[in-house]
């Protein structure tokens, strides 16, 4: 009886448990991020286009055993490629990115990567 209860108890409390901390976790940047798909609600002008690339090495997850596991570049690299933009475009004056684009490809021996995105400024609304 008494593991019945305890199982009745922790199938009732399931239900009052939000989803851990990384599921809800959003990246702040310093300006908005729209990716490709995406266009601000507010009209804007275009400042400046964007680059950052460059090539990072495989990680042994990705190439254990001589055979290819797994291509590009991890989240957090994603995360870390994105921010890097964000602080130039704030750096020009830009209230956000838009059109934000990633493309990588992936040699014997590192993972390449381009990260795109154009720089613009919010128009002052009358």
């Amino acid at each position: 009886m008494k593991n019945v209860f305890v199982f009745v108890v922790l199938v009732s409390m399931t239900g009052c448990f939000k989803p851990m901390v990384y599921l809800q976790h959003k990246n702040h940047y310093p300006v908005d991020v729209f990716y490709e798909d995406q266009r601000p609600e507010r009209p804007f002008d275009p400042l400046q286009d964007l680059e950052l690339k460059g090539e990072v090495p495989l990680t042994q997850r990705q190439s254990e055993n001589q055979r290819m596991l797994s291509r590009g570049n991890d989240v957090q690299q994603k995360e870390l490629m994105l921010a890097r933009l964000t602080m130039q475009a704030k750096k020009i004056g830009a209230d956000a990115l838009v059109a934000v684009r990633y493309t990588y490809y992936t040699s014997t021996t590192d993972n390449g990567y381009v990260m795109t995105g154009l720089a613009v400024k919010y128009k002052k609304e009358n």
